[in-house]
């Protein structure tokens, strides 16, 4: 959790900052509030933007107790002395007061509405997949100006996190994964394995080893409900997309 893994971008390189309590560089001083702000807003203690590669798109529709039971976890680490790298940016990229224009067009603020009319499984799954685990960060494509092609969305992207391919996670049975089973998706969660034999590689074998092969069965088969009523949408293939 101290960072400086970098996060490759089309407009270059930006590194993960340290997230363990050290007071100095990391966010032990930093207030709930200050948390809340940054995780719902994109808005770090001192007023200026976060780059969205920082996924505060999608965390701001969580609770706002699950924000506060996230930052309790973080704050029980060890604190790690590490200052945070410098983003390797050229302008006008490397300046953030141009990311308040970007937030206009791409970021809408607020938590994850619940449904009345859908289940009790499917809002969860939602929840999960919307806001905390953030899935379309990595399996939507996006547009020139880096915001999610809204109208594609999960629909997989081949400028994934670290230049590798998402796919299409949609229930598209040609080019989704409209032919897997709940038990297909549960189990590749779990493990990593696939239906026909392939595993999950890169990041996502991190995100299944690291994550959700933690998540209790009903979370899992929350998300596997929520995914199987999403719109099929064919495999998204090409380059980035214009505006």
């Amino acid at each position: 959790m101290a960072g400086g893994r970098p996060i490759e971008t089309p407009f270059g390189s930006i590194y993960a900052t340290n997230i363990t309590p050290d007071f100095e560089t990391g966010i032990g001083a930093w207030s709930d509030a200050d948390f809340v702000r940054a995780m719902r807003e994109g808005i770090a203690p001192d007023g200026s933007h976060y780059y969205p590669v920082f996924p505060y798109t999608a965390f701001t529709r969580m609770r706002d107790r699950d924000l506060l039971d996230l930052k309790a976890f973080l704050l029980s680490l060890p604190p790690i002395r590490k200052k945070n790298e410098p983003n390797a940016l050229s302008p006008p990229f490397s300046w953030r007061s141009t990311l308040a224009l970007w937030k206009v067009l791409h970021f809408s603020e607020g938590e994850f509405e619940y449904r009345e009319d859908r289940s009790e499984a499917w809002n969860r799954g939602g929840y999960l997949v919307e806001a905390l685990a953030h899935c379309a960060e990595c399996h939507t494509p996006r547009t020139a100006t880096g915001g999610l092609l809204v109208n594609r969305t999960y629909a997989g992207s081949e400028e994934g996190p670290e230049g590798e391919f998402a796919p299409n996670i949609t229930p598209d049975k040609a080019t989704g994964v409209g032919a897997w089973s709940a038990s297909d998706m549960i189990w590749y969660l779990q493990s990593g394995f696939e239906p026909d034999g392939d595993t999950a590689q890169g990041v996502m074998w991190e995100v299944i080893e690291q994550g959700y092969q933690h998540l209790s069965e009903r979370d899992l088969d929350a998300i596997v409900v929520y995914l199987q009523t999403l719109k099929p949408v064919e495999q998204f293939v090409g380059s980035r997309s214009a505006d």
